[in-house]
């Protein structure tokens, strides 16, 4: 196979499986919660400075997931219960809610480090040679375990006692209630494994990008635009809507730049708010 032609597709995978791990925790708290968190992408921000953090500690990689997992548990506690619950029955003051948490945890980064970039060694450096072309071996890693991690979410929440509650919760908390769910207690756990999950990918995602302030804003605009195109609420229109957000912007960029990317997946998602707003696979 042309060299040229297998890093394409590699592209492509490495960007629609690590976009869907972008997107799940968003789309599992709006599945659930109703709520829009417009702060998912600074919980993806703090992430990636926990990887900073525990490189300028001289601790391996992976000691940033236990450290970034602790955080965001106890931030998204406190969210969860201060902020989002009073709302959860007023979607539009959740969504002006989380857009002032989120300028609120901008500006609280900023203060600790600066608005200036940071890198984060990359843990693999070598290639790997796949069909003639050499991939570097970390995108070829967080591809596999994006894809593994999407599946086992999506497996998990299909067959587990706890994925049948929050299906019931969903289709209808005040009858999932009334049989002995604790509705309350799921809503929070859910919140804060949206939360988990957004930090997990930062910090997979910090070697591969400049850490600074702002980044939380374009994972934000991608993850909205996946859910546009793919429908809120429903697994299949999460992959879905990753693989035609992420694979556009992908092949695009590889013949043109990233600006014109960017661009074609905004055009794409004002068309499906215009055409089909509710996405591919609208959750019924």
């Amino acid at each position: 196979m042309d060299p040229i032609l297998t890093t394409n597709i590699l592209n492509v995978v490495y960007e629609v499986s690590t976009l869907a791990v972008v997107v799940l925790g968003l789309a599992v708290v709006f599945g659930l919660l109703g709520v829009m968190n417009l702060a998912h992408g600074e919980f993806v921000m703090i992430g990636a400075y926990c990887a900073f953090f525990v490189q300028t500690q001289n601790l391996p990689f992976l000691a940033a997931v236990p450290v970034a997992l602790l955080v965001c548990i106890v931030l998204g506690l406190a969210v969860e219960r201060i902020l989002v619950r009073p709302l959860y029955a007023r979607p539009f003051d959740t969504l002006l809610a989380t857009w002032g948490l989120s300028m609120l945890l901008r500006e609280g980064v900023e203060a600790v480090y600066g608005r200036g970039f940071k890198s984060v060694a990359v843990p693999l450096t070598d290639s790997i040679d796949v069909l003639g072309a050499d991939y570097p071996s970390y995108r070829l890693l967080l591809a596999a375990v994006s894809i593994a991690l999407v599946a086992g979410l999506v497996w998990w929440f299909v067959r587990s006692a706890t994925g049948r509650r929050i299906r019931a919760v969903v289709n209808n908390p005040e009858l999932a209630g009334s049989v002995g769910i604790p509705v309350t207690a799921l809503a929070r756990n859910t919140f804060v494994f949206g939360c988990c999950l957004a930090a997990l990918s930062g910090v997979l995602l910090a070697p591969l990008m400049p850490v600074q302030p702002m980044l939380g804003l374009d994972f934000i605009l991608k993850s909205f635009f996946v859910l546009v195109v793919g429908g809120l609420g429903s697994l299949v229109g999460l992959i879905s809507g990753s693989g035609v957000i992420g694979g556009v912007e992908s092949i695009v960029s590889a013949f043109f730049d990233r600006t014109y990317g960017y661009t074609t997946v905004l055009i794409i998602a004002i068309l499906f708010l215009w055409l089909r707003p509710n996405g591919l696979f609208p959750r019924t």
